[in-house]
């Protein structure tokens, strides 16, 4: 249980903490680090799945023609996560990135009402139209939906939902993922190499070895939230899960001094208290399950 918790407190702080590393490739054009990030990755995760002799479980999904064709999927829409990401946080949008991990859950709430037919409290939809509100308001106030937010909540719901449907797990899915994308990422590297753009040898060795490193830094925490979301209660993961866009608006407001006026601050607070309510129906309900499983007899002695 302590390891768990800490493998998943640590994947989040990292993924917190990501515009830290970002910002030292603010020159470089997000889709070229996004083409780094995604080949290290490959790389990276691929040769620790041989490493452990686990790389025949990346052939059996890839053989798979549905499985295959549903992981196509997924390494599509991560990779426009990741790259709507990157120019985020090095245009200075920050705070605008953190909202999009904010409104992920409820997101994903959503996605499991429309395509899985789940069903709503009325609690939940509470929850739910308190979020919309709050997204509507930030609309209403400066004109424009919140492109960035909406994109990374939908694109990440989406591939949550999608990668839910495949029977792989995290790891193995990465590595195949990053397998059936990255020959397209190689491609454009080295057409940029060939033409002369290429970051890649041509800015030192600290930018190199910062695009290198990108693929740790996706595949580690990815790493440590799998292991840690084994080992801990569903309703613990999901009430840590906030550390990352915590830390990432903490970042874009006292780091980066990016702007956060009255109108944000009213509706980053609607969509806070959507995220309370839900999270604390969530451990009401989770609390209810465990005493009805326990039975009567030990209801009443934790009662008591």
């Amino acid at each position: 249980m302590n390891r768990g918790l800490w493998a998943a407190v640590g994947a989040f702080l990292i993924w917190g903490l990501l515009p830290l590393y970002l910002r030292q490739l603010q020159g470089i054009p997000a889709l070229q680090i996004m083409a780094h990030r995604l080949l290290w990755c490959c790389l990276f995760v691929n040769i620790w799945l041989l490493a452990r002799g686990e790389f025949g479980r990346v052939r059996f999904a890839l053989a798979v023609a549905a499985t295959r064709w549903r992981l196509l999927a997924t390494a599509i829409l991560i990779s426009i996560n990741w790259l709507v990401y990157v120019w985020g946080v090095n245009n200075g949008h920050v705070v605008e990135t953190s909202l999009g991990y904010f409104i992920n859950p409820l997101v994903n709430v959503l996605l499991g009402v429309l395509v899985l037919r789940e069903r709503l409290n009325r609690i939940q939809w509470a929850a739910v139209a308190l979020a919309a509100s709050g997204v509507i308001y930030l609309t209403w106030q400066s004109g424009a939906p919140p492109w960035i937010a909406l994109t990374l909540a939908i694109t990440f719901g989406s591939y949550g939902l999608i990668r839910k449907m495949v029977a792989v797990d995290a790891i193995t899915g990465l590595g195949a993922e990053t397998l059936l994308i990255a020959p397209i990422g190689l491609g454009y590297l080295l057409w940029l190499q060939a033409q002369g753009t290429g970051v890649l040898g041509h800015a030192g060795l600290l930018i190199d070895s910062l695009l290198f490193f990108g693929g740790l830094v996706t595949a580690i925490p990815l790493a440590l939230f799998a292991y840690g979301a084994r080992l801990i209660p569903y309703s613990t993961l999901g009430l840590i899960q906030y550390i990352g866009p915590t830390l990432q608006l903490l970042l874009g407001i006292f780091l980066f001094r990016e702007p956060f006026t009255d109108a944000r601050a009213i509706g980053f607070g609607l969509i806070w208290a959507a995220l309370a309510i839900y999270a604390a129906e969530g451990l009401i309900r989770a609390r209810r399950q465990r005493r009805a499983a326990l039975g009567p007899a030990a209801t009443a002695a934790i009662t008591n």
